[in-house]
């Protein structure tokens, strides 16, 4: 990668061991899209959902990209009533990212962050780098000491 993003900048900064993957996008990139281009399963490349609640919070929901968010899970996990998925024209103003390269490390701001389960069934696993088409793959215990996160069960069941 010629440039470095918010993300990389973050894991270097605190020193955290991580790796950066390239892939070349093709049009509308899905997350699935990324796996395979990756040569990664699907459960261990996650994706980085925005969520607002009844009361107006921000909340940062990471999820495998085999699976959807359950967005009562997600309001559970938050002490929000409900939360519903930010519009994508909010995004970038709100976190500093695009809709496809959105990652938890490196937002403007630091939103409480769920990250399912999991993840920790894996020694690393891959997220945005901050652009599209540029993954990192970390643990998912150093991902906890970069930003204040939780695991939790959050996918919706099959």
């Amino acid at each position: 990668m010629a440039e470095k993003t918010n993300v990389i900048r973050c894991l270097e900064q605190k020193g955290i061991p991580f790796q950066v993957h390239n892939y070349i996008p093709t049009g509308a990139v899905s997350g699935a899209e990324a796996a395979s281009a990756l040569s990664q399963s699907p459960d261990r490349v996650f994706k980085t959902l925005v969520c607002v609640g009844r009361t107006g919070a921000h909340y940062v929901f990471v999820v495998p990209v085999s699976g959807e968010l359950d967005l009562k899970k997600a309001a559970r996990s938050c002490g929000e009533k409900y939360v519903e998925m930010v519009k994508s024209k909010e995004l970038l103003p709100l976190t500093g990212y695009v809709h496809g390269g959105c990652s938890p490390i490196g937002m403007k701001k630091l939103f409480k962050t769920a990250v399912d389960e999991s993840a920790l069934e894996f020694e690393t696993i891959f997220l945005s780098a901050g652009r599209i088409g540029h993954q990192v793959e970390l643990s998912p215990l150093a991902l906890e000491s970069v930003i204040p996160l939780t695991f939790e069960d959050l996918r919706a069941c099959p």
